[in-house]
C-alpha cells in the first residue's frame, strides 16, 4: 500500500494535476495514502506491543486484587474481626492496589452511605420491630397452640408442632432468629419433660426456624431484590410459599422417621372442638399475614408500607392480648435497634465490597470462567450451589446475598434462568449455612437455648440437613415449584 501510494504521488506530481475546487495539487491529497500505511506499520510494531503489555498488566492487577480481597477477608475473620468490619476493611485494602489511601477510604465510605440510601431498606427495621413485638406479645404462644392442635396426635407430636409453628411464626415475623428463640424457649423445656432427646429437639428447632426466611414476608428476599437490581419483591414473596412449605414437609417426614427410630410415643389427641377453639384464638395472628401479603400482592401498598402496617397491627394485637405493656416498649425498641444496626452495617459494607468487585471486574471474570466450563444449565447450577453451600458455612446470609448475587445472577440469566427462581434457590441454599458451623448463627442460638453443645447436636442434625438439600435439589431441577404461583398471579 505504501509503494502503491508512492507511485501514485509520483505520477500525479509529474502530471501536475490539481483538485477542481481548491486547486490543490493532487499529490498532497493522495500523499495521505502512504502516510496512513506508515502509521499502520508503526502501530503493528510499537503500539500493539504496548497494548498487549497493558492487557497483561491489567490482568495481573485483577489477580492481585482478588487475592488481596480474599486473603484479607479470611485473615480478618480468622482473627475474630466481626464480619461487617472484615468486609469494609478488605474493601479498602483491595482499592489500595489502584488508588491512594485517602481515596480508598472515602470511596468505601461513600459506597456504604449510597448502599443504604434505598427506600426499600426501610422495610427491614419495621419487620424486625414487628417480629420482636410478636415474640413478646403472646402471638407465638397462640401459633404454637394451633400447631399442637393440628399435629399433636402424631408420634413425636412436639417435633411436628415445632416445625409447623416455626413455619407459621416465621411466615409472620420473617426472622429465623425470632422463630428459633420463640420455639426453643417455649417448646424446649416441654420436650425435655416429655422424654424427647434434647439434641433432637434442638436439631428440629434449628432447621425449621429457617423456613421463615423463605415463606414471606422475608427480610432476606428484600435484600436479594436490592442486590439483584430490582427483582420484584412481591414476586419473590409469592414465589417463596411453595418452596417454604416443601421444606417444612420434608423436615416433618425426617422427624417422623427419627421418632420411629427413637420410639417416641404419640402426643395427646385433640378433638375437633379444641382444634376450632385454638384456630379461632390464632385467627388474629394469622390475619396479619393476610393483611401484609394480601396488600402487597393486591397492589394496595408496597413491601415497605406493609412492614409499617405490620408493626402497628402487631403492637395493637400484643396490647389487646395484655401480654405486652407500654413499659415493655423501650426494651422492645432497643432490642430491635440493636438487630437493625447489625443488619444495616452488614448491608452497607456488603454494598461497598460489591462496588469494589465491580470496579475490579471480578464478577465478569467469574461469570466468564463459569460459562466457559459448560453451557449446561444443570452443571452450572450445581457448581453455583456447591460454592454457595461453602460460602454459607463461613459467611452470614445478608452479606452473602449482597456479594454473590451480582456475581452469579448474570451467569444464570445468560442461561435463561428466571431471577425469581434463582433468588429462592439462593436463599434456601444459604439457609442451610445458617445451621452449619463455624458461622451458623441459628445453630448457636438453637444450641444455646437447648443448653447443649454443637458436637452433640451435629449427629441428629445431619438427617435434617439432608431434607433441606433434597428440597434444594428439587427446586433447582423443577423451576415450576417456584414460578408456578407467581405466574398464576401474573407477577
Amino acid at each position: 500500500m505504501v509503494l502503491g501510494g508512492s507511485n501514485l504521488v509520483y505520477i500525479t506530481f509529474m502530471l501536475g494535476q490539481k483538485s477542481a475546487t481548491l486547486q490543490l495539487p493532487l499529490s498532497f491529497i493522495y500523499g495521505i495514502i502512504p502516510f496512513s500505511g506508515l502509521l499502520i506499520i508503526y502501530y503493528e510494531i510499537v503500539c500493539d506491543h504496548s497494548t498487549h503489555q497493558l492487557t497483561q498488566k491489567r490482568l495481573i492487577m485483577e489477580i492481585v486484587s482478588v487475592l488481596i480481597l480474599v486473603i484479607a477477608f479470611l485473615v480478618l475473620l480468622g482473627l475474630g474481626v466481626p464480619v461487617a468490619w472484615s468486609l469494609g476493611m478488605s474493601s479498602v485494602l483491595t482499592l489500595l492496589v489502584t488508588v491512594a489511601a485517602f481515596s480508598a477510604i472515602t470511596t468505601v465510605a461513600q459506597r456504604m452511605a449510597a448502599g443504604l440510601d434505598t427506600f426499600a431498606l426501610l422495610a427491614i427495621p419495621f419487620f424486625i420491630v414487628a417480629g420482636e413485638l410478636m415474640n413478646r406479645g403472646g402471638i407465638a404462644n397462640r401459633l404454637i397452640a394451633l400447631a399442637k392442635a393440628i399435629t399433636g396426635r402424631l408420634p413425636g407430636g412436639l417435633l411436628h408442632v415445632n416445625i409447623v409453628a416455626a413455619m407459621l411464626f416465621g411466615a409472620i415475623a420473617g426472622s429465623a432468629v425470632a422463630a428459633a428463640s420463640a420455639m426453643g424457649g417455649i417448646l424446649g423445656k416441654r420436650m425435655e419433660q416429655e422424654g424427647y432427646p434434647k439434641e433432637l429437639g434442638a436439631a428440629v428447632n434449628i432447621t425449621s426456624s429457617t423456613t421463615g426466611l423463605i415463606i414471606p414476608p422475608s427480610n432476606v428476599l428484600i435484600v436479594f431484590s436490592l442486590a439483584s437490581g430490582g427483582v420484584s419483591v412481591a414476586a419473590l414473596f409469592v414465589a417463596g410459599y411453595i418452596p417454604g412449605i416443601l421444606v417444612g414437609l420434608l423436615l416433618m417426614a425426617v422427624a417422623a422417621v427419627m421418632v420411629k427410630i427413637k420410639k417416641i410415643p404419640a402426643g395427646e389427641s385433640t378433638s375437633f372442638k379444641v382444634l376450632l377453639e385454638k384456630f379461632w384464638k390464632a385467627v388474629p395472628s394469622l390475619f396479619l399475614l393476610i393483611v401484609v401479603i394480601g396488600g402487597i400482592v393486591g397492589g394496595v401498598f408496597t413491601a415497605t408500607e406493609a412492614s409499617a402496617i405490620a408493626v402497628i397491627y402487631a403492637l395493637g394485637l400484643s396490647l389487646f392480648y395484655r401480654e405486652l405493656k407500654f413499659k415493655d416498649l423501650p426494651s422492645v425498641l432497643l432490642k430491635s435497634a440493636e438487630t437493625t444496626a447489625v443488619v444495616t452495617l452488614l448491608i452497607a459494607t456488603s454494598m461497598a465490597l460489591s462496588w469494589v468487585m465491580s470496579a475490579e471486574e471480578i464478577p465478569q471474570s467469574i461469570s466468564n470462567s463459569l460459562l466457559s466450563l459448560s453451557d449446561n444449565i444443570i452443571v452450572i447450577l450445581i457448581l453455583i450451589n456447591l460454592i454457595l453451600l461453602v460460602v454459607g458455612a463461613f459467611m452470614d446470609m445478608t452479606p452473602a446475598v449482597m456479594i454473590f448475587t451480582p456475581i452469579f445472577l448474570p451467569v444464570v440469566t445468560a442461561l435463561g434462568i428466571e431471577p425469581v427462581h434463582f433468588g429462592i434457590m439462593m436463599v434456601l441454599n444459604l439457609c442451610i449455612g445458617l445451621c452449619t458451623p463455624p458461622v451458623g448463627s441459628i445453630l448457636f442460638i438453637g444450641v444455646g437455648i437447648a443448653q447443649t453443645s454443637i458436637e452433640k447436636v451435629l449427629k441428629p442434625l445431619l438427617p435434617f440437613f439432608g431434607a433441606m438439600i433434597v428440597a434444594l435439589i428439587l427446586i433447582m431441577l423443577f423451576p415450576e415449584i417456584t414460578l408456578w404461583l407467581p405466574r398464576v398471579l401474573d407477577f
